[in-house]
C-alpha cells in the first residue's frame, strides 16, 4: 500500500492512499491541535468545538441538514479530539467522493456557531462527563492521566470540566479556529477507491480556501517524576478499576517501536503474560491490557484491569512482578516472535478499512511530521531485539516511575504506596 503527498499553495498537506481492493472512500481532515492546547477556562473547548461543526453552517443551516445528506447515501460522518489532535471525517461509497469534500469543508469553514445552538449542546456535553464518570473503565484512564501529568492541559479531562463547558462562550469558539483551523497545521487523507489527480482537483476546490497561517503555540511539557503516585476515587462498584504505569517515550523517540513490542509481550492478546497470570491462572479479571501511547514529547506505557476487589492488592502485584521480569531476563525468541506477529497481525487486518487506513497516515503525520509505509513499520517492528526489550524495561519500569490509578471502594492509599515501594 502506498501513498501519494501533495501541498497546495495554502500549505495544507494531501496525502493519497490507493486502496484498489476496496468500494468505500474516507476523507479525513485533522488538526495538529487538541486539548493540550487550552487554557484551563476554557478547558473542553476543542471537545466542544468538534461538536458544533455539526449543528449548521451557512450552506447547511441545522444539524439535520448536515446528518441526512451523509444518512440519504449509507455514509458515515463523524469526528474526534485527542490531546493533540481534532479529526473529522466521511466515509462513503466511492463514488461519492465530492460529497464528502464538500460536506467536509462546510463544516471546518462555514460553521455558525449560534448562541441558542451552543447552550443547548452544553447540556449534551455536560451529559457525556456524567456518562463518563459513572463509567469506571473508562473514568480510570482519564484518572491515570491527572496523575501522571498532574494539573496541566495534558492531565486535564478531554471532554472538560463541567464548570468549564458552562463558561465557553461563542467568541472562544471563533478564537481558537482562527489560531489553530489554519491549513499549514492541518491534513487532508483521502484512502480507498479512488486516484491522485482527482483528490488534488477536489482538494484545491473545497480546501484551497482555508487560511496558510494561524497563530499556534503550544508549550512543552515533559514528564518528569521522582517518587511513585498514587490517587484513589472512592466508589460503590461491584469491580475494582485501575490503571498502573509508567512514563515512556514520544512519538519519534527511537524505541517507540520496542515499546511497542514490550506492551505486546505484556498485555497483547490472550496469550500475553498480563492476560495468562491474571485471568486465566486466577480469574481475578474479566479485562487486563497493557498499551503504550505516544505524544509529541512524552508517552506512557499503561497496564489496566477491573479485577475483584477483594483482590486488587494481588492483581497489582502480579502486575509489577510482570514488569519486574522483563528486567531480569531476556524473553524468549519464540514468544518475542509472538509478540511481534500480533502487531503485525493487527496492523495488516486495519489495513482493510479505509478509516483506519486514513486515521493511521493522518497521526503519523500530525505527530512526527513523516510518512512510513506498512512495509516500513514491519521493518521496524522486525528489527526489536530481546535485548532491546530487557534495556527498555531497566530503564522505565523504576519505583521512583510508577503510577496507579484506582476506582473502587477504597479510602486509603498508603496501603497502595506501600506495594509500590
Amino acid at each position: 500500500m502506498n501513498f501519494q503527498k501533495t501541498i497546495l499553495k495554502n500549505g495544507l498537506a494531501v496525502i493519497t492512499v490507493s486502496m484498489p481492493h476496496v468500494e468505500s472512500a474516507t476523507v479525513m481532515v485533522g488538526v495538529g491541535a487538541g486539548s493540550r492546547c487550552e487554557e484551563k477556562r476554557v478547558c473542553g473547548l476543542f471537545h466542544f468545538l468538534e461538536h458544533m461543526a455539526f449543528k449548521g453552517t451557512k450552506k447547511r443551516p441545522s444539524a439535520i441538514k448536515i446528518s441526512s445528506e451523509i444518512d440519504s447515501i449509507g455514509g458515515e460522518l463523524n469526528a474526534a479530539t485527542d490531546k493533540e489532535i481534532t479529526l473529522f471525517y466521511v466515509k462513503t461509497a466511492a463514488n461519492y467522493l465530492e460529497l464528502s469534500f464538500d460536506v467536509l469543508s462546510d463544516i471546518l469553514t462555514s460553521s455558525l456557531f449560534k448562541e441558542e445552538e451552543i447552550e443547548r449542546e452544553k447540556g449534551v456535553i455536560i451529559e457525556e462527563i456524567n456518562m463518563y464518570e459513572d463509567t469506571p473503565v473508562r473514568r480510570v484512564v482519564d484518572l491515570f492521566l491527572r496523575v501522571l501529568y498532574g494539573d496541566n492541559p495534558m492531565g486535564w479531562d478531554i471532554a472538560g470540566m463541567k464548570e468549564s463547558v458552562r463558561a465557553i462562550k461563542r467568541e472562544d469558539f471563533l478564537n481558537y479556529q482562527r489560531k489553530f483551523y489554519f491549513a499549514k497545521n492541518m491534513v487532508l487523507v483521502v484512502s480507498g477507491r479512488t486516484e491522485e489527480k482527482l483528490i488534488k482537483r477536489l482538494a484545491d476546490k473545497y480546501f484551497g480556501v482555508l487560511p496558510e497561517e494561524g497563530d499556534k503555540e503550544i508549550k512543552e511539557i515533559r514528564l518528569s517524576q521522582t517518587q511513585p503516585k498514587v490517587k484513589i476515587v472512592a466508589k460503590k462498584t461491584e469491580q475494582a478499576h485501575f490503571c498502573l504505569g509508567v512514563p515512556g517515550f514520544w512519538y519519534s523517540h527511537p524505541d517507540r517501536f520496542v515499546l511497542s513490542v514490550l506492551a505486546s509481550v505484556l498485555g497483547g492478546g490472550m496469550s500475553s503474560r498480563l492476560f495468562i497470570q491474571i485471568r486465566e491462572r486466577r480469574g481475578l479479571a474479566y479485562y487486563i491490557y497493557c498499551q503504550p501511547e505516544f505524544y509529541v514529547d512524552s508517552g506512557f506505557l499503561m497496564a489496566r484491569a477491573g479485577v475483584r476487589i477483594e483482590k486488587i492488592e494481588e492483581a497489582i502485584k502480579i502486575i509489577l512482578e510482570e514488569f519486574s521480569n522483563l528486567k531480569k531476563k531476556e524473553v524468549s525468541q519464540r514468544e518475542l516472535n509472538k509478540a511481534k506477529e500480533y502487531l503485525k497481525g493487527n496492523l495488516i487486518l486495519s489495513l482493510e478499512d479505509s478509516r483506519q487506513v486514513a486515521e493511521r497516515y493522518l497521526v503519523q503525520f500530525l505527530l512526527e511530521g513523516k510518512l512510513r509505509t506498512p512495509k516500513e513499520i514491519i521493518e521496524m517492528i522486525d528489527k526489536v531485539s530481546a535485548e532491546d526489550i530487557q534495556r527498555v524495561a531497566n530503564l522505565l519500569f523504576r519505583r521512583e516511575n510508577f503510577n496507579l490509578a484506582i476506582i473502587g471502594p477504597y479510602f486509603e492509599e498508603k496501603k497502595f504506596f506501600e506495594i509500590l515501594k
